[in-house]
């Protein structure tokens, strides 16, 4: 039988109602012959409140209770689903992540995931089992502790099992529709994406568009797993949602795929760095030792020596940044004069696979942007994305000014 792998959000099985409607859902594509693979979040708000506890009793607490009290929450919706689908007979049971297994690292609240044997649940379905209700998030170290895998671990487990599983594809159920060309609550004129290309997916989802986890996009992209984007509250239908899938499987795409913005970034500047061999490494290894995620970096041509260096980073790092800037340079290693830090810069970013062969989208971007006003702060590209760093009360302007400029509101 071919394998189905469906994941359901924590809004998708909120309540015992929305469980149902999932469930149905699960029935239909049991109904057409698959062995399905349902993968579940906790109810939405679960995860959160169980976070709560773990803070309250244990401020310091150990990594390993945190993730034995944190991943209970999908137990409870997995064995609900289950329970669901057995009353409208569909033969199904749950699966805790140690009973699959699914094998992952030691690193606890964060780990990854290593290999899914599928005997366990291959041997199940021979047996007559049409659906294994998998907990998402969660796992077994090699010690044999409960392991999750961080934030957005579902979508990842999904993959993952779509994957060992040689799945026909990972439907991912979440509260909206697909993914479209820009955010649909700054632009109504946002468009949803029959298809996306992994990369321009990837592109999207690191650009803070948050419909897919990024760590799922990747493996996606290197197992080859199809998936598909849809919404657990509208008509089923073959043809819902947004397709994520390989290049070759696209025909023709627009030259750019989407528009993307991060609102909370952050624009620090070095002045008048002492200029030498080394000096990059000598700024950004204390940085990245102090867990300050740099994105953008531009450096000015040096003058008698010294030169101004400017980089980007989330808004809720520049205190550890600026920290690790001032104690490199009293302990000798850099040399300058001044650190400016602008919080009210936003960075919005074109992307687009179609990119690769056209010439002229970085021009277009730019005159679009001075047209209205817009002052390019910090600019960075890549082979199908073109990023600025602009003040963050023009983003909105930006965004739907870069949206009707490359004409996203119209089909391919």
């Amino acid at each position: 039988m071919p394998v189905l792998v469906m994941k359901f959000g924590g809004t998708s099985v909120a309540t015992l109602d929305r469980i149902k409607r999932a469930a149905k859902r699960v029935g239909v594509e049991v109904a057409k012959g698959y062995d399905v693979i349902v993968i579940v979040s906790a109810m939405s708000g679960e995860t959160n409140k169980l976070v709560g506890f773990v803070n309250e009793t244990s401020p310091l607490f150990d990594a390993r209770e945190y993730d034995a009290v944190v991943s209970s929450g999908e137990n409870v919706t997995a064995g609900l689903m289950a329970l669901t689908l057995q009353e409208m007979d569909v033969p199904a049971r749950s699966w805790q992540g140690w009973q699959v297994p699914v094998k992952t690292t030691s690193a606890h609240s964060s780990a990854r995931i290593e290999e899914i044997p599928a005997d366990n649940i291959t041997r199940k379905f021979a047996e007559g089992m049409k659906v294994a209700v998998v907990a998402g998030f969660q796992g077994v170290s090699p010690e044999g502790r409960i392991t999750t895998l961080g934030r957005g671990g579902s979508d990842t487990t999904a993959v993952a099992f779509a994957a060992a599983f040689n799945a026909e594809r990972c439907d991912i159920y979440t509260d909206v529709d697909g993914v479209y060309t820009t955010d649909p609550r700054i632009c109504d004129k946002a468009r949803k994406l029959d298809r996306i290309a992994f990369e321009e997916m990837l592109e999207l989802a690191s650009l803070g568009a948050k419909v897919l986890q990024t760590r799922s996009v990747e493996l996606a992209m290197r197992y080859k797993v199809k998936l598909r984007v849809l919404s657990s509250f509208e008509e089923q239908s073959d043809d819902a949602g947004t397709l994520v899938c390989a290049e070759e499987d696209i025909m023709e795409s627009n030259v750019v795929a989407g528009v993307a913005y991060s609102r909370d970034e952050a624009k620090m500047t070095l002045v008048s760095v002492a200029d030498r061999p080394g000096i990059a490494a000598a700024i950004f290894s204390p940085l990245s030792e102090a867990g300050v995620n740099v994105d953008m970096i531009v450096q000015n041509i040096s003058e008698e020596g010294r030169t101004d260096m400017t980089f980007s980073c989330p808004v809720d790092q520049v205190k550890r940044a600026e920290k690790a800037m001032i104690d490199a340079k009293d302990a000798g290693k850099i040399n300058f004069h001044d650190v400016v830090a602008d919080t009210d810069v936003a960075k919005v970013s074109v992307v687009g696979i179609g990119m690769r062969s056209h010439t002229g989208v970085a021009a277009q971007m730019f005159e679009v942007l001075s047209k209205e006003g817009i002052n390019i702060k910090v600019i960075t590209t890549s082979e199908i994305k073109i990023s600025v760093l602009i003040d963050r009360k023009y983003m909105e302007l930006a965004v739907q000014a870069l949206h009707d400029a490359f004409e996203l509101e119209k089909a391919d």
